[in-house]
């Protein structure tokens, strides 16, 4: 089926409600208080203190407990992969996407709080990841929902604004929780039952304010987004019936708006080199240019609010000049940015007569690539809920995380690449920065592939089959 071949009064609408309309923002400050409090499982339980606590020697050894988080997290990303597009369409159809948002979302708090029985010893580290694997998961597939509910509290005029408040929430969110925990459990200012390290008290502890903290902030956006106005058919497809609808409206969407899964394609490849450079960056901070522990801290912390900032500014540029501009613009800068860490590393320069320390390189353009990170994420959520269908937006974005799911393996392969390549030809302590080259060869990637697709305001909305 080509698109010229559709009617023009057949041809689908954006899901997006006219621009005319009001925006309320009562539901806009609801839905970013989703992401304000995803925080607490992303940068808390995932990232800096639970995952940490897992592969301490208290589970056994570093390399054996990191082993069996990183094999469970993997089978993780293959369930998301196959099943993230067909729980978006499922969501979809009958128009049920609050509730099955708030349904992932209590998931996800749930088997966060159980985390408190994970004590330390090591016949406790299988419970630990299956019950941080179980909550990508359903988190994944919250993720979905929220997503596709950007088009219902937004409209064409605004969606950039909106989705960058959005992620600006959710890095400010982080650095909100991440201070609470170092101050009430990691490093508390203060004596109480909950500071206690008697069986990781603390720790264990820190899983349940994660919980509290993701599942209270996440109750405004239930009460205050309705339901998707429509109903379609397909709500009682079977398992399988739902994955041959979706092959079907795949090879539609391919037909009659090949630039939505070329956006698709190209924003895996770009978004797993931003995954990667949050992922990468303490670990370079320390390793390369020598930041301690409190230090890496301290950037992290500058690092998540001069992203929300970028994120904010870039979703006020994306509804001037549109998302594709906004995410070139970003993946240049990070590209910049990331060239210069890469060349100068830790060297001492001497500048118009002022000493240049490396540790001053990594501030100034870590910080850099920081600040474009949130648009380049903002402007491809705002982009993709340009291109959904009326009544698409789930399955769309569900395949979004399949397709990002994809490719996840590219950066870090490419980084463990790079510093293996340059090992035997650089000093000792030198050939960590070199896994740099290989975040920037994937962004590099994903801006190739971006530039030749259509912005959405030219490319036509998919028609896509009913069941």
């Amino acid at each position: 089926m080509n698109s010229a071949a559709v009617p023009e009064a057949m041809r689908p609408a954006s899901e997006l409600e006219p621009g005319s309309r009001v925006p309320h923002k009562g539901r806009v400050l609801a839905w970013a208080a989703w992401d304000w409090g995803s925080a607490a499982f992303n940068a808390v339980m995932t990232t800096f203190v639970f995952t940490v606590y897992l592969t301490s020697n208290a589970f056994g050894g570093e390399d054996q407990a990191s082993a069996v988080l990183g094999g469970a997290l993997a089978i993780a990303g293959a369930a998301i992969a196959l099943l993230a597009p067909v729980t978006g369409q499922r969501a979809d159809a009958g128009g049920r996407r609050k509730l099955w948002l708030g349904v992932n979302t209590a998931a996800v708090a749930l088997l966060t709080g159980l985390c408190f029985f994970v004590f330390p010893r090591p016949e406790f580290l299988l419970l630990g990841v299956t019950l941080i694997a179980l909550g990508n998961v359903f988190f994944e597939f919250a993720g979905v929902n929220y997503n596709a509910m950007l088009a219902q509290v937004s409209t064409r005029r605004n969606i950039g604004k909106v989705s960058g408040f959005g992620w600006g929430m959710g890095y400010l969110g982080g650095i909100a929780a991440l201070l609470i925990v170092l101050q009430l459990f990691v490093q508390p200012s203060f004596d109480w039952f909950g500071a206690s390290t008697a069986d990781s008290l603390n720790i264990r502890l820190v899983a349940v304010f994660s919980a509290l903290w993701f599942f209270i902030f996440a109750l405004p956006v239930l009460f205050a987004v309705p339901e998707p106005p429509w109903a379609k058919h397909g709500a009682g497809l079977g398992f399988l019936a739902s994955y041959r609808l979706l092959v079907r409206r795949i090879r539609a969407i391919y037909k009659t708006s090949p630039h939505t899964i070329y956006f698709l394609l190209a924003s895996a490849v770009f978004r797993d080199g931003l995954a990667a450079v949050f992922t990468f960056g303490g670990i370079i901070a320390a390793g390369t240019f020598g930041f301690e522990l409190k230090e890496v801290i301290f950037f992290a912390i500058f690092g998540n609010v001069v992203a929300a900032v970028g994120a904010v500014l870039g979703g006020f540029l994306d509804d001037r000049v549109g998302p594709k501009r906004v995410i070139i613009g970003s993946l240049t800068g990070l590209l910049i940015a990331g060239s210069v860490i890469l060349v100068l590393g830790n060297g001492n320069y001497s500048l118009f007569g002022m000493d240049w320390a490396g540790a001053t390189t990594f501030w100034i353009f870590g910080l850099f690539l920081c600040l474009f990170v949130g648009p380049a994420q903002s402007s491809s959520r705002a982009y993709l809920a340009r291109l959904a269908p009326h009544g698409e937006s789930g399955e769309l974005f569900g395949l979004y995380a399949t397709t990002g799911r994809a490719v996840s393996f590219l950066a870090p392969a490419l980084f463990t690449l790079c510093i293996t390549v340059a090992a035997p030809l650089v000093a000792p302590g030198e050939a960590q920065r070199w896994g740099i080259l290989g975040i920037m060869v994937v962004l590099l990637a994903g801006l190739l592939v971006l530039l030749p697709v259509k912005p959405p305001g030219t490319s036509e909305t998919a028609v896509v089959p009913h069941a």
